[in-house]
């Protein structure tokens, strides 16, 4: 049975205080029967996992290195992140990918390293709009899920898809777009080994309250990974839909 999942992604936003006083009030008016899953930069985390304890919202970060110490300024590791109390981390996501560097050998990487630990990686792909217009939306995600996921044995692993084009843009890939995509993952996964119908498959990219529902229809679409949204109000509409 697969897990419907709703994640919010903050990005570069929120201090220490500013997370625990939302996340005080989202606690006291979440409803959702879904797993809720908050992505706090770094120096939030411990307010949030603190403000969050008690109840079932869970606690992850946006990136982490696949070696366990060194001289890596900037970066953190696999233990370093559990010992804060957090149980998912987010790889691969386009950000990362377009001004960080991150590559799909990388991806493949943070998420052997996540799964030996014992952390649950959230592990994103998705295409540009160049991409999408020269229809080649199935050649690149199929690209990132064979060299991201290689060498990986069937396990927790969420995928999250982002077409980069909808992305804080206001434009968000049609219900039927987002499943077509949504599909093709999961039939490809399937061929590489991967259980694919017990592996929770998300979509993100200008999710709000007023198209959550919709996608959530979608065969093929397990939840949403949220940006802009996640930081309002209307996060607590997504997560109740």
């Amino acid at each position: 049975m697969r897990k419907n999942i709703i994640a919010g992604n903050w990005k570069m936003n929120k201090t220490a205080s500013q997370a625990s006083e939302f996340l005080h009030e989202l606690s006291s008016r979440m409803g959702s029967k879904d797993e809720v899953v908050i992505f706090p930069p770094y120096l939030s985390v411990a307010a949030a996992v603190e403000a969050l304890k008690g109840t079932k919202v869970r606690v992850g970060v946006q990136n982490m290195h696949f070696e366990d110490s060194g001289a890596f300024t900037g970066e953190v590791s696999a233990d370093m992140i559990l010992e804060s109390g957090c149980e998912y981390v987010l790889i691969g996501h386009s950000e990362r990918r377009k001004y960080f560097a991150e590559t799909d050998e990388t991806v493949n990487l943070k998420t052997k390293k996540a799964l030996q630990k014992g952390l649950i990686p959230m592990v994103c792909v998705g295409e540009d709009l160049d991409e999408r217009e020269k229809d080649l939306t199935f050649d690149v995600i199929g690209r990132q899920l064979e060299i991201g996921l290689s060498g990986i044995a069937p396990a927790s692993v969420v995928i999250a898809y982002e077409p980069v084009w909808a992305i804080g843009t206001g434009r968000t890939a049609t219900d039927e777009q987002a499943q077509e995509v949504c599909a093709f993952i999961r039939k490809t996964i399937a061929k590489m080994g991967f259980a694919a119908d017990e592996i929770s498959i998300l979509y993100g990219g200008s999710v709000k309250g007023s198209n959550i529902s919709s996608l959530m229809a979608m065969p093929d679409i397990d939840g949403a990974l949220v940006g802009g949204a996640a930081l309002t109000e209307d996060f607590i509409n997504i997560i109740n839909y």
